[in-house]
């Protein structure tokens, strides 16, 4: 992964000046006559701005509250209100989007999850001179959008990391199980897994109901003897996955995507062979203080290309350190 992981840090390294971070709060932070921790030493005052960060998440997914973790800790650096949504569903997050431009918020941090859904509520956006940005997902669409800059991996670059590090196990039959059809991410993903391990199965199930993620995933593994590895997309799908697994007496190794404080656990135990981190903290914190940036000097990160903030393989060796940021919520 090395090859990775350098292009991620220097990238980074451009991203996120180290200035003086304070507590966070979902209402955004700090009073208005507090002025931020400048160059030399020198307290810089900002206006107070409103920005909308509006997201698909889906309720009880822990990645999100790490992302909006970060998003709120740039807010209370940054002086700016933060206003966070989220919808799953493509049309209705279009809908908050729109609800944001009538709002006339200082600027949109937004997921293209969905993208086709999306594109006319962001056009608008744009149109009445409200900076965008992207993270998380839609890297590829993100510039046609309007969107200034993106925060997040290469989706189907992440997905090859997996399937190279699978293949230098010896994993040859994975299932890649994705839990929302249609979410260009996660296609991506899988994708990418499958590039660099041909017989990988793409296995759909319904992200919002784990009941049906178990009994599905199960009945795979029963019917598909072969299957040596299964991938979840997101660590809670994962720690249900894993428990199927045990439930459909497989063999099958377990692997993931994201993580958060049970899942790193797993790693550090060996239950789990490794996850892909994406650094969601950093993606909700640069996303929040990139509309900063262009609204204090019209600073554009990123110079109009995506910031990687992944992939990073994170295995058993490196499982203690990653536990310790996970409890902290920010990995």
């Amino acid at each position: 992964m090395t090859k990775f992981a350098w292009r991620k840090a220097a990238l980074i390294a451009a991203v996120v000046p180290m200035m003086a971070l304070s507590a966070c709060s979902s209402s955004g932070g700090k009073p208005a006559d507090t002025g931020n921790n400048g160059g030399g030493g020198q307290a810089v005052t900002t206006p107070r701005i409103k920005v909308a960060l509006i997201t698909h998440a889906a309720a009880g997914d822990t990645f999100w509250d790490i992302v909006r973790k970060g998003a709120e800790e740039a807010a209370a650096k940054d002086n700016v209100e933060l206003l966070y949504t989220s919808d799953p569903e493509g049309g209705r997050q279009a809908q908050l989007i729109q609800q944001a431009v009538d709002q006339k918020v200082d600027g949109i941090a937004v997921t293209l999850a969905k993208p086709d859904a999306l594109k006319d509520a962001l056009k608008k956006a744009t149109d009445a001179g409200i900076p965008v940005v992207s993270l998380n997902a839609g890297e590829s669409l993100s510039a046609q959008l309007g969107a200034f800059t993106h925060f997040g991996s290469n989706e189907k670059l992440a997905g090859a990391a997996v399937g190279e590090k699978l293949a230098s196990l010896g994993l040859k039959h994975p299932i890649c199980v994705i839990q929302e059809q249609g979410h260009v991410g996660l296609e991506a993903r899988c994708a990418g897994v499958k590039e660099k391990v041909p017989a990988t199965e793409i296995l759909y199930v319904t992200g919002t109901d784990m009941t049906q993620v178990s009994s599905t995933v199960t009945a795979k593994l029963q019917a598909t003897a072969e299957a040596d590895a299964i991938i979840g997309l997101g660590a809670p799908f994962t720690l249900t996955i894993l428990k199927a697994v045990t439930s459909a007496n497989s063999k099958a190794k377990v692997a993931s995507f994201d993580m958060n404080p049970e899942l790193a656990q797993k790693i550090a135990d060996g239950e789990v062979i490794f996850t892909v981190d994406q650094q969601p903290w950093l993606q909700g914190y640069s996303a929040i203080d990139a509309i900063w940036q262009t609204k204090r000097g019209g600073f554009k990160i990123g110079g109009g290309q995506p910031v990687l903030t992944g992939p990073t393989i994170v295995d058993k060796a490196a499982a203690t350190d990653a536990l310790k940021f996970a409890q902290q919520g920010i990995r």
